[in-house]
């Protein structure tokens, strides 16, 4: 059975990435620091894209357009195309990832699977006790950030996700209008 991800909060967030980057024992196994999977996850949470798509990615994959860098891509799950910017401070925390790790411009920057990201990613969660999450919660996490943080434009979200309609964004974060969420809000009464 597929369970649902939630999306992820910015404390669980943290918590999850700042685990993977320590390691940890769990059930008496050591789990080794992991720096590859904590930045797949740092980049799907920060840039929006499944994990799939992130780990196809290379430093060709990031275009310098002026004075800024862009993000040209065919999305793995859907084939669409999708062109964006990415903030200075991302392309930077990219570009010393490779460097750190001698990934070169052409070579794939996380040479690692999906299921690879997964395993651990459960594992770590299994850890700390946070339930609902998978590698999608930081794509979801993403979503709603940019929804909350630009006064429930739901049609910014719709775009950047590239959904074919705002209902199916709407279901994707689990919320209504920015109508329906003040209204909801501005009717509690608590006793």
């Amino acid at each position: 059975m597929n369970k649902r991800t939630r999306a992820i909060n910015e404390e669980t967030y943290s918590l999850i990435i700042s685990t993977i980057r320590q390691g940890f024992c769990y059930e008496g196994i050591r789990h080794k620091p992991n720096n590859r999977i904590a930045t797949i996850l740092v980049l799907e949470y920060n840039l929006g894209l499944r994990v799939g798509d992130v780990l196809n990615l290379t430093m060709n994959s990031f275009v310098k357009d002026g004075d800024r860098y862009r993000l040209d891509l065919y999305e793995q799950k859907t084939g669409k195309f999708r062109n964006f910017t990415v903030p200075c401070e991302v392309y930077q925390f990219i570009r010393d990832y490779a460097y750190r790790n001698g990934v070169g411009v052409t070579a794939r920057l996380f040479p690692i699977t999906e299921r690879a990201v997964l395993k651990h990613l459960k594992l770590t969660a299994d850890f700390l006790g946070v339930e609902g999450v998978g590698s999608h919660s930081f794509r979801k996490g993403f979503a709603t950030n940019i929804y909350v943080n630009n006064e429930y434009n739901i049609e910014l979200v719709r775009e950047l996700l590239q959904h074919s309609s705002v209902v199916v964004t709407q279901r994707y974060l689990g919320m209504g209008s920015k109508e329906l969420e003040q209204a909801i809000r501005s009717n509690v009464k608590l006793i």
